[in-house]
């Protein structure tokens, strides 16, 4: 008997969406700005609560961009961020013409060091004479970081926080929602987040200023004159009157889902709580409200998996959750730092039962392109990545499915 794939996280509709796509159509709004914007807009400020104001931008990373280039980076400066992260975390900093200087994890949550991170800012600032201009710390797979001790070092410095709670939609840290702690926050909207509008993101601002300053950024910085005056570089970074539909209705349902992940969560921690050299990873304590994006777990070294010697035995041709199936071809088949070899075989072993697993994010100060940049690490990145696995937890993951898959774990350990 056949089964559908199981994938990692895909977007689930609520059915109302269509409603607010075709109003746009209906009234003539197909730009980036318009009623579903505002909409979406005041949903999610009342989702995230406080006084906090919320700008719904294009994608995620435009959301880190701007937030860097509200933060005053530029050319020369150095920003302060979490190595154990997507790239989008980083690739901005580059873009404005600074240097990231990654900080490596604690083994709590897996996201930033407050300690670590301490360090850096105190060496930086004795090596180039000034301190970093941003710090990001990042909700690795929905894990809220541990932000009062960011908060308390950031605040030493006078240095401000850019949270990235792209995979953090819901998350809260001792009942309060991701991303209103630091300066900004940024949230994602890609097509496996908690809720989508098949892109985008947004940036939480901790006041009307910013948020102003945002929105100027965002629609090509233009000044207030009867023709088109440009005095400063913008971007087109707004979102879309028809994504911002979807966004509205995904709204109705984003506490559903971020209460589906959990029991996925809950229920993966049961099934394989009795298997010897299987974690699954959760928060360190009920302060740490994780959404859980995705699930995790690692798999000790020493479990033998079936097929763990042919891994790595042949090059990947495509791509393993990359975008639309764009890869560029590698230059080998082995890299200076990758999943161990019973990682990699249960990977595959679980692709060939059509369940899409991934490795965890490979850290970002073991990327060639990063090769240069300060880093201050303590190995634990390095070490979770290499017995690190992720989990299916989307909305279409079923009781079932979660079943099946834990099955599938076990029958191909030896």
């Amino acid at each position: 008997m056949s089964r559908n794939r199981i994938y990692l996280c895909l977007a689930h509709m609520s059915g109302k969406e269509q409603e607010f796509i075709k109003e746009a159509f209906d009234t003539n709004w197909v730009v980036p700005l318009g009623p579903n914007v505002n909409g979406f807009e005041a949903d999610l400020k009342e989702f995230v609560g406080g006084e906090n104001e919320v700008v719904a931008l294009s994608a995620g990373t435009a959301a880190v961009h701007l937030a860097l280039l509200a933060c005053g980076v530029g050319q020369g400066d150095e920003v302060c961020v979490q190595s154990f992260t997507f790239c989008a975390s980083s690739h901005p900093i580059t873009y404005l013409g600074a240097t990231p200087v990654f900080i490596d994890s604690e083994k709590d949550t897996w996201n930033m060091d407050p300690q670590l991170l301490e360090e850096a800012i105190k060496d930086r600032i004795a090596k180039t004479g000034k301190a970093p201009k941003a710090i990001v710390p990042v909700a690795l797979y929905g894990m809220p970081y541990k932000i009062d001790e960011i908060m308390e070092v950031a605040n030493r410095y006078d240095i401000p926080v850019i949270e990235d709670a792209a995979e953090g939609f819901g998350s809260r840290y001792d009942g309060r929602v991701l991303g209103t702690f630091g300066k900004f926050g940024v949230l994602s909207f890609n097509g496996n987040k908690m809720i989508t509008t098949s892109g985008g993101g947004a940036l939480i601002c901790s006041n009307i200023k910013d948020k102003n300053t945002i929105m100027w950024y965002a629609t090509q910085a233009r000044e207030a004159y009867p023709y088109y005056q440009h005095e400063t570089i913008g971007y087109n970074y707004r979102m879309s009157n028809i994504c911002a539909g979807i966004g509205r209705g995904q709204m109705t349902v984003a506490q559903d889902h971020i209460n589906h992940h959990k029991h996925v969560q809950a229920l993966y921690e049961e099934l394989l709580a009795d298997i010897p050299g299987i974690v699954v990873n959760k928060a360190p304590s009920e302060k740490f409200d994780s959404n859980y994006w995705l699930c995790t777990i690692t798999i000790d070294e020493n479990v033998k998996v079936k097929g763990q010697e042919k891994a790595y035995g042949a090059a990947i041709t495509s791509a393993v959750g990359g975008a639309a199936g764009v890869i560029h071809a590698g230059g080998g088949i082995h890299t200076d730092c990758e999943p161990n070899a019973n990682v990699e075989a249960m990977r595959m072993a679980l692709d060939a039962a059509d369940i899409e697993a991934r490795p965890v994010w490979k850290p970002m100060h073991k990327q060639p392109v990063y090769e240069n940049a300060p880093a201050y690490v303590n190995g634990i990145s390095e070490a979770i990545f290499k017995i690190g696995m992720c989990l299916p937890a989307g909305r279409y993951v079923t009781d079932e499915d979660v079943k099946y898959i834990v099955e599938q774990i076990k029958a191909n350990i030896l």
